[in-house]
Parts: C-alpha cells; structure tokens; sequence
C-alpha cells in the first residue's frame, strides 16, 4: 500500500532575516541593511506558531522554538544580543561534553571502568539539539515537542510529575489516554536504553515498570517511565509507540512539552516507524530571510522536494562505538573558489547534526581555511572576538558586502554549497561584531561536526536503509 511521506513543514525565523542575496563568480553579495527589522513588529509571532496546514500531504509547521516561548513572549521585548551570545556559550559547552564521551567511549577496553565499557555513547546526550518545535498527538493530546537528530528517546513531561520545567501545555495525563501502558523492565524496549540513552533501564516495584534517565551535557535531564501509547504525526497514525513519560524533568527546553528523537537506535522515531517510511527523512533549513519556511520530510518521496540542483551522495560512515550517530568523511574545503590544502582531510569521520549551531573543524583545517577567508575578506575593519568565534568584522557601516563562497566536500564527489547566511554569524544585530561562523576543534583527534548554521538552504537526506546522505541545493521555500 503506498503510503504518503509525512511532512513537517518548518517555518522558522532566524536570527536576521531579509538577506539580500547575488552570486558574483566566487563571491556572494550579502546585503546587511534589513537584519533583524522584523523584531520591531512582532505581534503576529504569538498567533501563527504551530499552525497546521494542508496540501496533498500531512503538513505540520515547526518553528524556533525561541519565536514561540520564553524570553518574555514578544520579540521585541528581548535582549538579542544577550541572547546570540548566549547560544554560543551553550553552544560550546555541549560540544566540550560530546568530546569528551567520544574520547572515552573511543578509548581501548583496557583503560575504562566496567560501566563505561558495557554502556556505548549514544546520539544526544550531549548535542541536546534543542532548536525546532512541531506539534504532535500523543494518546489523543497534541503536544508541542523538540524535534531533535541527536537524540534518540522521544518524551515528554506527565503528571502527576515530581519536577517539571515550566511548560506552555497542560502537562500529558496518562490516566486521561485509554491506550496508554507502561513498559515492563524484562521487554526489549527496556534493554535498548542503555543503548539509545547511555543509562540502562530501571526496574521500579509496583508494578515493575521501565524507568529511564536521559541527561544532556548542559545539565538538563529527563526522568520517567518507559510507556506505549498511540501517536499520530499529523494523519499518520503509529500504533504502540514507545516513549518516555517524563515525571522529573529539568533543563533549556523553551517551554517544549517534549523531545522527538529522530537518532539512530531501535527506540528512535526513524526505527519506530522504518515500516512506514522506510528509514529515510530529510530536511532544509530554511534561509534567513522573512517569510521564507523549510521542510523536514519522513519518506523518501522526492516530489514533494523543491531542489534546484541534482543529488550528490554519499555514504554514511559506520561507527560500532558511536553507532547511534551520523559519520560522513569530509575530504575538502575551498574558499571563494580555492581548494584548501592540508593533510587531515578524510583521516577521520565527521559529524553531521541539525542541532549543533556551529560547524567545528579540526585545528590544521580551520587555520587553512581561516587563512584564506582573511585573505579574500580584507579591508573590512576587524572586531572582537567571541566565545568561540575568532574571526570577526565591524560591518557596521556597510549596506552590503562581498562574501567569499564556502563549499564542504565529501567522500564520493559529494558537495555542498554553504549558503551566504551559513558565513556569518552575527553577535551583534548592528552588524558591529560579525564572525566567521566556524570554529576550531581544541585538538586534532576530536570529531569534527557539520552544524546547522552551514546546511541552510540544502535537502539533505538522511537514508539510513542505504547507509548514505545526499545534498541539493533548495530555497527552503514551503508553499
């Protein structure tokens, strides 16, 4: 029976929307005149999130989550550039963690205690790739979670709950679902935590039902019981779905009633509903400028793509110690036209996630390409650096600039062109402090990540049942 992809429809706005944008041979023309102009009417932000739309396909809009919750409700009422600063700081934080647990899920046998030998890393924990809202229906409740490619456990906060973040839904009532059941301690779901969590599943006592622990590396975290309930991803209905009822819960979740992992293990959103969709999603994530929306699709359907430019694939690179992740083998950069040359290229694998702000290379890469970027950027008058930004400009008194093209090169003649919103990341909405939006990794053995900041305007897909991704160019644009 043929079945429709489901299509999560991503209206998401940025952080400087409006961006004009001309290709001039090796360079793109960034205009810098109308960044964050929307911020001063938003009014209407409030009342078009999460808005459901039909077209052919089960359509659900997904926003930033920070356009919807917190930070005062409006957005012009909020701090922005404390709050860029900020997501930088957190940013790196995450990133220091995911090192660290690659270093010693990495390391040989010999050198771990018992527990970190037996329990792998797993995808999120440490990414807490907390950046997009959807609405879903779970146990006959819509709920507006985080759609998350580094986490695997889908959850969300239930009462009666002992500790709960504030959240802008009522909380999810299981005894309210008829079709709600616990998990017992003895089933295969229950074993597969240690696996898709790093924290094996606990038995509680009465009755012996699952209990699960997921923490992430800011410190947020997620306590509750293993459960069974009906979930539907628009129209789609999955029957059974495994996934955590949260009664202790704490951390950035802007005011999400959830998490939807979308990872690699057997209790992910991908595995739960291979049948249906047969392991494949993408995404585009959108451009900068105001009204533009992007598209996360389950199935591989490609008419509902809106690509400008042929696929380019290649494989995903299988890790058994990180299994639960997505590897790619990055093999080149160039810069305005100019192939970068250095030896690490291709030596290790490369991460790729949605979630990650920005794109961290290895020290030798990003010194080369770091070079280069100055060397066809000059002129402009320098800034300070932050946080993990190096690289930074006042372009304050510009309208527009001449940016210098970006491509990342993969494994297989794969390529992907980083989009002009992708260069730069603005610390500051005058355009005073603007950064080259990559950083270096601290050492050379650390994995390198492709972040989201560098994958706008692309359909990435992610096809785990051929083991493979593919890039084309798309404007994202969802009409």
């Amino acid at each position: 029976m043929a079945l429709l992809p489901f299509i999560l429809s991503l209206v998401v706005f940025l952080l400087h929307p409006h961006n004009g944008v001309h290709c001039h041979g090796d360079k793109q023309l960034l205009n810098l005149q109308h960044h964050f102009q929307w911020n001063h009417n938003s009014d209407t932000l409030a009342s078009t999130c999460l808005s459901r739309k039909e077209k052919g396909a089960t359509i659900l809009e997904m926003k930033h989550r920070d356009y919807c919750y917190g930070h005062g409700g409006r957005a012009r009422d909020r701090d922005w550039n404390k709050l860029l600063q900020k997501r930088l700081i957190l940013d790196d934080l995450r990133v220091q963690s995911l090192q660290a647990r690659i270093r010693k899920n990495m390391a040989p046998a010999e050198t771990q205690d018992v527990s970190a030998a037996r329990i792998p890393l797993t995808s999120g924990v440490e990414l807490g790739t907390l950046n997009y809202i959807v609405k879903v229906e779970i146990g006959g409740r819509k709920m507006t979670v985080i759609v998350d490619t580094g986490s695997d456990l889908t959850w969300v906060q239930c009462q009666p709950c002992k500790s709960c973040y504030d959240q802008k839904e009522p909380l999810f009532n299981p005894s309210a679902s008829p079709s709600y059941s616990t998990v017992s301690c003895n089933s295969f779901e229950c074993q597969s935590l240690a696996f898709a969590t790093g924290n094996t599943g606990i038995c509680g006592e009465n009755p012996p039902t699952c209990n699960y622990v997921v923490s992430y590396g800011d410190g947020s975290y997620t306590r509750g019981e293993l459960a069974h309930d009906h979930l539907h991803l628009g129209k789609t209905p999955v029957d059974n779905f495994a996934f955590g009822c949260g009664r202790n819960n704490k951390g950035l979740f802007g005011g999400a009633s959830g998490l939807l992992g979308l990872g690699r293990s057997s209790i992910s959103l991908v595995s739960q509903t291979s049948a249906i969709f047969g392991g494949v999603f993408s995404y585009c994530l959108p451009s900068t400028e105001s009204g533009t929306s992007g598209s996360l699709v389950l199935g591989g359907n490609s008419s509902v793509y809106n690509t400008s430019t042929p696929f380019s694939y290649t494989r995903m690179i299988p890790n058994p110690k990180l299994s639960t992740f997505y590897f790619l083998n990055l093999t080149g950069v160039s810069v305005g036209g100019v192939t970068l040359q250095d030896s690490s290229f291709g030596k290790t694998t490369t991460l790729i996630d949605s979630g990650t702000v920005i794109t961290r290379l290895p020290p030798t890469i990003y010194k080369a390409l770091k070079a280069e970027f100055q060397k066809q950027f000059s002129g402009f008058p320098s800034a300070p650096a932050f946080s993990i930004l190096d690289t930074c400009y006042n372009l304050s008194a510009y309208q527009e600039v001449e940016v210098p093209t970006l491509k990342l090169q993969f494994e297989g003649n794969a390529e992907m062109d980083v989009d002009i919103t992708g260069v730069f990341y603005f610390v500051k909405t005058d355009a005073s402090q603007v950064c080259l939006a990559l950083a270096s990794l601290a050492f050379e053995d650390e994995i390198g990540i492709i972040a989201n900041y560098q994958q706008r305007n692309q359909r990435v897909i992610y096809d785990t049942k051929g083991s493979k991704f593919g890039f084309a160019h798309e404007s994202c644009s969802f009409t």
